[in-house]
Order: C-alpha cells, then sequence, then structure tokens
C-alpha cells in the first residue's frame, strides 16, 4: 500500500500526462459548469458499442476493471488475502451479506435487521439451488452469533475480529482496520450475489469489482435501500419502453420514449422519478423502463492501445 501526501505530485488536468502522482479532485468539487461530459456515470463510446451485447449495467462494468487495475494488490497485501481467504475456507457456491451499522444508523442509512438480508438469501439459494453458505461482512461485533443462532442450516464464514475493530472507531482507521475493510471488498465481490445496502460505499464497490469477475454480474445482488449510484454523478435517467397512465394520484403519466429522472426504487414493483419535459414527480411501474446510459468520448492516451 502506498500513502502519498498533498504536498507530492501534480494537480490533476490534461497538462500533465506524464506526472507519476496525480491528485484528482473530489467529484462533488467539479462543478457542471466545467461541461465534462465524462463524469461519472458515464461510458467510453468505444466499449459501449461492445458493452451493450453482453453487459446489463455498463458503468458498473467499466468501473470494475479500472478498480480492479487500480487496486490490484502488491506481494504482501496479496500473501494476507491469500492466508485469510485460507482459513476462513472460503469457497462457492456463496452469497456476500454486507451490514453497516454502527454510526450509519441514524445518520446516513436505516436500521435493516439480520432477517431483512437472510429473506434475500434464501430467495436467491431457493432459486438456484445448492448449499446455503453465507460471507458476513459486517461492523457490527455480534451479529455473526445472532445469525447463527437464528439460521442454524447455514454455514456463515466470517471474521469477529474485523467486525469488532471496524465497530470500535477507536481502531476503526488504523492500518490494520484498512486491510480488514480490502478484504471484505476483496471477498465480497468473490461472491455469487450480494445483499447489502447500496448507501454502503463498501457494497457499491464490492458490486463493481464483482463485474471483472462475470461476463455480466449487474443483476447477482439486492439492496435493502438505494439503488446504485455514483456519488458525484450526473443525473441518472432512465428511458420509457412502454407507456404510462397514471392511476391515482402518486402516480406519473410518460409515453414510450420520454427520459425520467430515476430516484428511487420503492421495492414493490414500483419506482420513484420525474418525466423531463414536465418535471412531474411521481411513481411508475419498474419493468416500463430501462437505463438510459451515458456516452461520452473520452480522452484518448497515444501510448495506450
Amino acid at each position: 500500500m502506498y500513502h502519498s501526501t498533498r504536498t507530492e505530485g501534480e494537480r490533476w488536468g490534461m497538462s500533465n500526462l506524464d506526472a507519476n502522482t496525480v491528485f484528482l479532485p473530489e467529484i462533488d468539487g467539479l462543478s457542471r459548469a466545467n461541461n465534462i461530459p465524462y463524469l461519472p456515470m458515464a461510458v467510453p463510446r468505444d466499449l459501449h458499442n461492445k458493452l451493450k451485447h453482453f453487459h446489463g449495467n455498463h458503468f458498473a462494468w467499466f468501473m470494475g476493471q479500472l478498480l480492479k487495475y487500480f487496486l490490484r494488490p502488491n506481494k504482501d497485501l496479496q500473501s494476507f488475502l491469500d492466508s485469510k481467504m485460507e482459513r476462513l475456507r472460503f469457497k462457492k457456491p456463496i452469497v456476500g451479506v454486507h451490514v453497516r451499522r454502527s454510526d450509519k444508523v441514524g445518520t446516513e442509512a436505516n436500521f435493516h435487521s439480520i432477517e431483512e438480508y437472510m429473506n434475500q438469501v434464501e430467495e436467491w439459494v431457493v432459486l438456484r439451488g445448492g448449499e446455503r453458505r453465507v460471507y458476513l461482512a459486517t461492523d457490527e461485533a455480534s451479529l455473526l452469533k445472532e445469525a447463527k443462532l437464528k439460521y442454524p442450516d447455514y454455514e456463515f464464514i466470517s471474521d469477529e475480529e474485523i467486525a469488532s475493530k471496524a465497530g470500535n472507531l477507536g481502531t476503526r482507521y488504523s492500518l490494520n482496520s484498512l486491510y480488514d475493510v480490502v478484504f471484505d471488498v476483496f471477498m465480497l465481490s468473490k461472491c455469487d450475489y450480494i445483499v447489502c445496502t447500496f448507501s454502503s460505499q463498501i457494497c457499491r464497490l464490492a458490486y463493481e469489482i464483482m463485474q471483472a469477475y462475470h461476463v455480466d454480474a449487474s443483476m447477482s445482488y439486492y439492496s435493502l435501500d438505494d439503488i446504485y449510484y455514483f456519488g458525484g454523478q450526473q443525473s441518472h435517467n432512465v428511458r420509457a419502453i412502454e407507456s404510462h397512465k397514471k392511476r391515482n394520484k402518486k402516480e406519473i403519466s410518460f409515453k414510450a420514449g420520454d427520459l425520467v429522472g430515476i430516484a428511487g426504487n420503492e421495492k414493490d414493483g414500483t419506482s420513484v422519478g420525474s418525466v423531463l419535459h414536465t418535471s412531474k414527480i411521481g411513481i411508475f411501474p419498474s419493468y416500463k423502463v430501462e437505463d438510459e446510459t451515458l456516452v461520452a468520448d473520452f480522452p484518448i492516451y497515444p501510448a495506450v492501445l
């Protein structure tokens, strides 16, 4: 792992393509007025033309490839990952469950019981068959014991030491805890299916890297709260593939071909959004729309084929 300070490296921009270390500004600070078309969730045009034939979430696939490369472990970290993975006896088929609690509950996200997660795990297992096995990543030290007590038919793979350190604000930001976070992300991304909350960056990160290990794992998840997003992203729009006429005051109407700004998923077969050309906000059947992929002409680097 490498840690640099702000005094090292150069500021991000097209004028320093030969720099070894570049500082990237926080994406939320990049003004839309800068007219940067390749901000998330845009994908390169040349990749989009290929991805549309085999993948259901082009941006997640694109991020997965980048992250797998950026976060590739050095020798020491790889040894740490391999030894811990062997000690925990990780094997497939397996569902990854990430439960983020501690300081996040009540500030950034709602509390979700272990039953809410396991209901989705059971649905996946019953649908596909196979062994009942879960990799449990959490910052709640007592959750593993609770899960084992309530679901004795399941094999739970988890590291209680990681959970204990992650839930302690005094040790959460230590180097050892950073290694543990990397390990949890690595393990979750190796699972066949993930049940988590997309309000957590760990969950979204694992989902993105997961795409690099499968041809198409775009639907290999269940989020108990948010839809997939990237912090600081451009507007997330969907396009209506079927017209809809509202049936009550809570719904909105649109015609096939209309763009709808998506705001969330109600978990009951409906989504929340606004029709762009009318600005009317309401709910609508989720199956009547599909994601509109943002495509942009990314800068081309001559040295990269």
